[in-house]
Order: C-alpha cells, then sequence, then structure tokens
C-alpha cells in the first residue's frame, strides 16, 4: 500500500475537515430519501454524530499512512453495531445502506479536498482503496453482529419457549407463572391451547408439525413428539387445523386453558392409543369428539374386568359360538330388541336371530330384563376393537 507523507496527509486532514459541515447536509438529505429514520437521528444528534464522523474520517485518512485496518476493538465496535440493529428491531439492509450512502459521500469530498492539496495520482488511488476497503470491512463486521444477535436470539428465545412448554405440561402450573414464562418467550398467551400428538418415527407427522404456523410451540420430551397450537373455536380454525393434519396419523387434545394443558396432554395421549388399537380411525383425532371412549378407556383393565365380569354367562356356551352370541347381545341392545334391524346389521334371517335370543336368554335368564345390568353389558360390549385384517 503506497503511503502518503505525513505534510500531505495534514494537508488533507484540514482540507476535509472544513468540509465536514457541507459532508453531514449531504448525507443527511441522502438518507432523508433512503432510511429516513437515520436522517432524523442526525439531525437530532448532530453534535454527537458529526463529532463520531470527524473521528471516522480522521481514522480512514490515517490508515493510508499507517497501514493498520484492524485496530484493537475496532471490530468489536461495529460488530456491536450489528447486534445494536437487530436488538432495536431495524433492518440490516439500513445500516449498510447508511455506510454505503456515507461513503459515497465522503469520497466525493474526499477526492475534491485530495485535488485541492494537489495530492500525488498514485497517493489518491491507495487512498481510494484504503476508503473503500474499511467500508467493506466495517460492513462486514456489522453485518456479523447482526446475524450472530440474531442466532444468540433466536436461540435464546427456543429455551425460553421450552421452558414454557415444560411448565404448561406440568401438573403444578399457574395462570401467573405461565403468562411470565410467556413474555420471556416472546408468546402471546391464547386463550385456549391444545396439544398435538404425532408417531415418533411417523416422517408424515413431523412433515405436519412443521406446518403449523408461528404460534405454535414444538413439544420435545421423548417420546413425545408434537406442539402446542393456540385452539380458536370456530369451525374454520378446526377445518384448517384437520387440513394440515391429514394423512398425519395425528391426535389433537382438547381445548384448555394454556395452565391445564397437562390435562389435554393426559387425554391425548389416551386417545393416541387407542387409534393405535384401532379403537378410533378420524383422520385426525380430535379428543373432544370421542371423550365417551377415552372414558371408558382410561383404565384398561377396569374394562376389561368389567367385561368379564357382565359377560361370565357366555362362557357355558360352546367356544364357536361364543362370538357370535356377543354379536347378538351387542346388536339387540344397540337396537332395543328390535329383531328386523338386528337381522339387517347382522347379516342373518330373522329366525336366526330369533334362536340366539332365546339362548341369549337362558344364558343370562332374567338379567336381561334388569336395567343396570343392560347398562353394564353395553358398556362392556360397545367398545370392543374391531377385528383386524
Amino acid at each position: 500500500m503506497t503511503e502518503i507523507s505525513a505534510p500531505s496527509l495534514d494537508a488533507l486532514s484540514a482540507a476535509v475537515g472544513r468540509r465536514v459541515p457541507e459532508l453531514m447536509v449531504e448525507v443527511r438529505d441522502a438518507l432523508d430519501a433512503r432510511v429516513p429514520d437515520y436522517a432524523q437521528f442526525l439531525s437530532e444528534h448532530e453534535q454527537e454524530v458529526t463529532a463520531g464522523v470527524r473521528a471516522v474520517l480522521g481514522r480512514i485518512i490515517s490508515l493510508t499512512h499507517d497501514g493498520s485496518i484492524d485496530r484493537p476493538g475496532e471490530r468489536e465496535f461495529f460488530e456491536n453495531l450489528g447486534r445494536s440493529q437487530w436488538r432495536q428491531g431495524a433492518h440490516l439492509p439500513d445500516l449498510l445502506a447508511v455506510y454505503q450512502i456515507g461513503v459515497r459521500v465522503f469520497w466525493h469530498h474526499v477526492s475534491a479536498a485530495a485535488l485541492e492539496v494537489e495530492l500525488a495520482p498514485d497517493a489518491l488511488a491507495a487512498l481510494a482503496e484504503t476508503v473503500f476497503f474499511f467500508v467493506d470491512q466495517l460492513s462486514s463486521a456489522s453485518a456479523h453482529g447482526y446475524v450472530l444477535e440474531q442466532e444468540e436470539a433466536g436461540a435464546l428465545r427456543e429455551r425460553h419457549r421450552e421452558e414454557l412448554v415444560d411448565l404448561m405440561l406440568s401438573e403444578s402450573s399457574d395462570p401467573a407463572a405461565v403468562r411470565a414464562a410467556a413474555r420471556r418467550a416472546d408468546w402471546p398467551v391464547p386463550e385456549k391451547v391444545s396439544v398435538v400428538l404425532v408417531e415418533p418415527d411417523d416422517a408424515s407427522g413431523r412433515r405436519a408439525l412443521s406446518r403449523l404456523d408461528a404460534r405454535s410451540l414444538p413439544i420435545r420430551r421423548p417420546p413425545l413428539v408434537g406442539a402446542v397450537v393456540p385452539n380458536g373455536s370456530r369451525s374454520a380454525e378446526r377445518a384448517a387445523l384437520t387440513g394440515l393434519l391429514r394423512g398425519a396419523h395425528a391426535t389433537v387434545g382438547a381445548a384448555v386453558p394454556p395452565e391445564h394443558l397437562a390435562r389435554s396432554l393426559h387425554l391425548a395421549e389416551i386417545a393416541a392409543r387407542l387409534t393405535k388399537e384401532h379403537l378410533l380411525s378420524d383422520d385426525p383425532v380430535f379428543v373432544a369428539d370421542h371423550l365417551d371412549a377415552i372414558i371408558v378407556h382410561r383404565d384398561r383393565r377396569l374394562l376389561d374386568a368389567l367385561g368379564n365380569q357382565v359377560l361370565a354367562p357366555l362362557d357355558a356356551s360352546a367356544p364357536s359360538s361364543r362370538e357370535r352370541l356377543r354379536e347378538t347381545l351387542r346388536s339387540w341392545l344397540r337396537h332395543m330388541g328390535d329383531r328386523r334391524s338386528m337381522a339387517e346389521e347382522l347379516h342373518v334371517h330373522p329366525q336366526t336371530v330369533r334362536y340366539r335370543m332365546g339362548r341369549l336368554h337362558e344364558l343370562f335368564g332374567d338379567s336381561l330384563d334388569d336395567p343396570e345390568v343392560r347398562a353394564r353389558l353395553m358398556l362392556a360390549l360397545s367398545w370392543v376393537a374391531p377385528p383386524r385384517e
């Protein structure tokens, strides 16, 4: 890099210094057309900005003499400018535009001053190289700082959102704690939420989760894979969610206040289990549509115990006819004894229905006339998984 003699630098600095007031006006006018917020800031803090501009001008001019392009702390300063740009919610292109506008106006005045002090052509070329290299470096540093702050802020927000989900899924969460955690996570608290669960090894389920909007919070609590979604009451919102989840073998929990999300999760896990057992087949399964099935199957052992108890009379029949009698008894309860409807459902002759019902009355006796017994039989027979093909 060609060095400029000290006397020439002094003369150039003095000539540029005289042009600073005019330079500042041109920069402000140019900024007003491209990034008016910065132009307003310059007007409101003119003295501080002018002092800073003089320091930068002196720094750039001195680079041509000492050749030091990265003084200690210099890059960090411009990285921090980029970081503050992100924290303030401003756009990186706006900051870079300020640099470009500034260097364009600056070079216009520096080159004019260089001609005024009769700077040698090779020295002027070296000065131009230094000016634009310096601006390129500070632009790069600010962009790097902006991206770093963005990534760190995103990672911090994700941690806060994971903590929020953990809190909502705990049994001891309260509304105040949820609101505080939601503020840290930058998550607007909806009136009600639901959980969406998919199978961990189901690629279609994971793809469906990726299509949920930004208001959703991922659930990452192995083996659980899913999301917390705001739950609106309008049918259009449910239809939209259904469209996103169709084909994903998903389960959607009941809508509850955020602090009661653990309840929604518990019921959704039961519904997901019933889907695996082929007792529920909707696509997706909405817990709110199957509360009866969930209540019955909440504890499968109790359901099995009830079935063993109330269906014990069938044990006296031959194994080959036991399942036919169960089907006939289920149909009888469902159709309230209408034999014609029973025959249509069972695809048999009405006389066959009459014969089977006679056999059932032999096995159960007068208990079939007891409403409480019929209620227990209905409960035991209505929730049997269909045969697998």
